[in-house]
């Protein structure tokens, strides 16, 4: 903590008028600083990193505190021992003709009356605006080392000040209208933080070039955007110096989650990140979400109103798969557009990389549902490529917070392998996975081979490309879990599987449940046969 606000907080006792005690004053953070702050629970402290500021709407005016250090002027220090008064030096010199005992007049006392009482009057009024402290602004923060779910606005209570360290401040970071002591403080990058805002508009307009995949071309014929976006998932990081404004720009813009929350349905679900939902609707406490239409509205009331009017109760498109109250639709993203295009800006709340928001004519979707009296409540989706040149069966996926931890992710991992099964073509979900991805699919591949290679015959000659085709795991994919399993060998010149039936044995033993997709409960035809066959 700043030495000043140590001195400070040792008078903290002095009261204001009204009785209540003045808080210390301390300068506001700005963007870079660290310190370690208080969790929810308050049983630990974990050291964050400053995002931005905003003004307390729920602070009354001004925190009252004790007033800042007062900083010695420029005139004490230059000023000589004959100036009683401490007046600029620039100000005093000697009129012509007139003796030495006037030489300490100064041109404010030539001055008419008129413009002596008006520059007087400015600075009394500069003087007495209340200048800003810590104790007034929320601050956004990210946790050191932590997923940027975590990210939240909190008050400067919740900091352990005692560990706070700033970042150094860059020279002449003054700021036009700080003098007044009541404008918000800029972050120690404002300069780059103003062009940001003073171009927000162009900003939003490349975002959405980016996202429909119109921005521009690099050298070699291909444009930035497919480079950073495949799928619909943001594959940042990419070392090209090209692309490395388009990343900083991406990660400007969503760096703070600009919707607390959404109401779906019965559910009130707390947002995860950013999501560019167009204005008015893209920066507000609470946004209220039909899970029939996926239509967004802002107000409670609207929400009321359209939940009573609705009549729609399931997701458009075709129902492909039923299983009890388990259900899958089917959208062609070029047939249900508006629903698609607010799926993806919905499914954006909770998932950091994904950017595929508009464009969605070249994917299919698959909604999952449960059922009951109600309708068809949506549980998660999935997205995939009409055509991919990497056969990659899966591109986006989520199961919304609501229902997750009920073996959603799972079920909606082995539909997407049924559907490369009946396409006869083995499948990948597209690369690169997130941390959270490989943990998820390593799983799924792991119980799938194991429980297949545990029903074959030790007499049985089975090779990978075989369990590919049976599985709809491409042999890549096979070879990297095996591999992990301790389950490739190099024999006679080859790489065989080496199945250890012991092994087999313990995993089996466990009898894990997981939740899979029935191929009996499922009902669809490959596009590609129904082209061949003249059929929808």
């Amino acid at each position: 903590m700043d030495t000043n606000t140590s001195k400070i907080a040792a008078n903290s006792t002095t009261a204001a008028s009204d009785g209540e005690t003045l808080k210390p004053y301390i300068e506001p953070l700005v963007e870079g600083d660290k310190c370690f702050v208080q969790w929810h629970d308050g049983t630990s402290q974990l050291l964050a990193k400053v995002i931005e500021t905003k003004r307390d709407p729920n602070a009354k005016g001004v925190v009252k505190t004790l007033p800042p250090p007062a900083e010695p002027k420029e005139s004490e220090v230059a000023a000589g021992e004959g100036d009683i008064d401490g007046g600029e030096p620039s100000l005093k010199r000697s009129k012509p003709n007139e003796g030495a005992a006037n030489t300490t007049t100064t041109t404010a006392i030539a001055e008419s009356p008129k413009q002596t009482k008006s520059t007087s009057t400015t600075n009394d009024k500069t003087t007495d605006k209340p200048k800003l402290s810590a104790w007034d602004f929320l601050y956004y923060i990210h946790y050191e080392d932590h997923d940027r779910r975590l990210d939240e606005w909190i008050p400067l209570s919740r900091f352990d000040l005692s560990t706070l360290k700033r970042v150094p401040p860059p020279e002449n970071n003054k700021v036009d209208g700080d003098l007044l002591g009541l404008t918000a403080p800029r972050s120690r990058r404002a300069s780059t933080v103003g062009k940001l805002k003073r171009s927000n508009d162009s900003r939003r307009n490349s975002s959405n070039n980016l996202i429909e995949g119109s921005s521009g071309t690099s050298g070699d014929g291909t444009t930035n955007s497919d480079a950073l976006l495949r799928g619909g998932n943001w594959h940042g990081n990419s070392g090209n110096p090209d692309l490395a404004e388009l990343e900083a720009e991406h990660h400007e813009i969503t760096k703070v989650k600009n919707i607390t929350q959404i109401v779906m349905g019965k559910h009130l679900v707390e947002a995860w990140y950013y999501s560019p939902f167009p204005p008015p609707y893209h920066e507000v406490e609470t946004l209220y979400i039909c899970e029939f239409t996926l239509k967004y509205m802002r107000k409670p009331q609207y929400f009321l109103k359209h939940c009573a009017e609705c009549t729609h109760k399931s997701p458009p498109g075709n129902e492909i798969y039923r299983e009890g109250k388990l259900s899958v639709y089917e959208l062609d993203g070029k047939d249900h557009r508006v629903y698609c295009q607010n799926l993806c800006l919905l499914a954006k709340l909770f998932l950091d990389h994904k950017t595929l928001y508009y464009d969605v004519d070249p994917f299919y979707f698959y909604v999952i549902t449960e059922v009951d009296d109600e309708g068809a409540h949506i549980v998660g989706y999935f997205s995939k490529e009409k055509v991919s040149a990497e056969d990659y069966n899966l591109a986006c996926i989520l199961t919304f917070p609501q229902y997750q931890k009920c073996g959603y992710g799972k079920f909606i991992i082995s539909f997407s392998y049924e559907l490369s099964k009946r396409e006869g073509k083995p499948g990948s979900p597209e690369k690169p996975l997130s941390d959270l991805g490989k943990i998820s699919y390593r799983s799924y591949w792991t119980h799938i081979l194991l429980t297949l290679l545990s029903e074959q015959k030790g007499e049985e000659n089975l090779q990978i490309k075989d369990i590919s085709l049976m599985t709809g795991i491409k042999t890549e994919d096979i070879i990297s879990t095996l591999q992990s399993l301790n389950m490739i060998r190099f024999w006679k010149g080859q790489h065989v599987v080496f199945v250890m039936q012991d092994f087999l044995k313990k995993y089996m033993a466990l009898n894990k449940k997981i939740r899979l997709c029935d191929g009996k409960c499922l009902s669809w035809t490959p596009h590609a046969e129904r082209k061949k066959g003249g059929g929808d």
